[in-house]
């Protein structure tokens, strides 16, 4: 049984987050599904993190009614500062970049939910989500007492996602002619992915429309000057509001494999990954080997012009039953009810610390 509204009222939330251009923002954007939920609960949420640099991100977490506390450049003491002077109920922690030792500090003030991907690595918590695929199998030591969620069950999806998915996978009765494909890498493209994928579309020569979401102006430009094939369109944007709405119109979506994976494989996308990070392979390589996405490549690949590469995306827009199966096979892996069940577990930690 959920924990419900009337239990939650006056409790408040504080979410320390990654974030900017140099890190991205999927930390933020995956605490925005939690921190959607727990508001509509009655819970105040607030944000803790530099948004100054990623003005897109802000306005998104304000549109949720969730708070903003900005810690100042001092991160590790300035966190501190902050979370004593909101004296939350909860923390929860989504950071690469805050010492272990901080982690231990917040668990002795307050029951602590810390999102990881994989090994905590000595960070202690009370109460872990790893929502990575396989994650339910996770057999890293956590502190005694502490609970872990694991897998795609808990995958947090944001509310905007969860409306655009489908009753049932797309099929191939309901692609467009010609193929609808969709590109984008997260909210900064720190990396300048988008580029990269758009030359290996054109150079693939297949007759698609394109759409290039550019993180950038300057990603915007040097997209723009590609020269598509003969026979493809190529649209470029800016970060949008609507990218739920894209996805789910798009036949093939071209995306990093991050975080926003689970997205696409709530909303049933038909995907070909490129794996840009490091902490991304072993998702990479299994979502491939598992035949749920397909693994176009790593960013050596992209920048050596690999054939395997190529060989790769042609089959992804070309064969119209390899796309069927894969949106069947993602689209029943993620159910968009991930934040709901982290939810009742964080108010259940809280409830059982009063």
């Amino acid at each position: 049984m959920s924990v419900g509204s009337v239990e939650a009222e006056g409790l408040c939330v504080a979410m320390v987050c990654d974030a900017g251009p140099e890190v991205g923002i999927g930390h933020v954007m995956r605490c925005l599904a939690l921190g959607e939920e727990l508001v509509a609960r009655g819970v105040r949420v607030v944000v803790v993190a530099d948004l100054d640099r990623v003005p897109w991100v802000a306005e998104q977490v304000r549109r949720r009614g969730i708070e903003i506390a900005s810690p100042g450049p001092d991160d590790v003491g300035d966190v501190r500062d902050v979370l004593a002077r909101l004296e939350p109920s909860s923390v929860v922690v989504d950071s690469y970049l805050l010492p272990a030792s901080v982690y231990a500090d917040l668990r002795e003030r307050w029951p602590l939910l810390a999102l990881t991907d994989g090994d905590p690595r000595g960070r202690v918590a009370d109460l872990y989500l790893d929502q990575n695929l396989g994650a339910e199998a996770s057999t890293w030591a956590i502190p005694e007492g502490a609970r872990h969620l694991g897998g795609l069950d808990y995958a947090q999806q944001r509310r905007e996602i969860v409306r655009q998915r489908p009753s049932a996978p797309k099929t191939a009765a309901d692609e467009h002619t010609p193929l609808r494909v969709l590109a984008f890498f997260g909210g900064t493209d720190a990396f300048g992915v988008a580029p990269r994928v758009v030359r290996l579309v054109a150079r693939a020569a297949m007759a698609v429309e394109l759409t290039a979401i550019a993180a950038t102006p300057a990603l915007a430009e040097e997209i723009a000057g590609i020269e598509p094939a003969p026979g493809q369109v190529v649209h470029v944007i800016g970060p949008t509001d609507t990218l739920a709405e894209l996805v789910a119109d798009a036949d093939v979506v071209l995306s990093a494999a991050g975080t926003s994976a689970w997205e696409l494989f709530c909303l049933g996308a038909a995907v070909g990954f490129v794996c840009v990070a490091d902490n991304q392979k072993d998702a990479y390589v299994r979502m491939d080997q598992e035949q749920l996405a397909v693994g176009i490549a790593t960013l050596a690949e992209l920048d050596g012009d690999s054939a395997d590469a190529m060989a790769r995306m042609r089959d992804l827009l070309g064969d119209v039953r390899l796309r069927e199966r894969l949106r069947a096979a993602c689209w029943a892996m993620v159910d968009g009810r991930g934040p709901a069940r982290v939810a009742d577990a964080l108010l259940a930690l809280v409830r059982d610390r009063v």
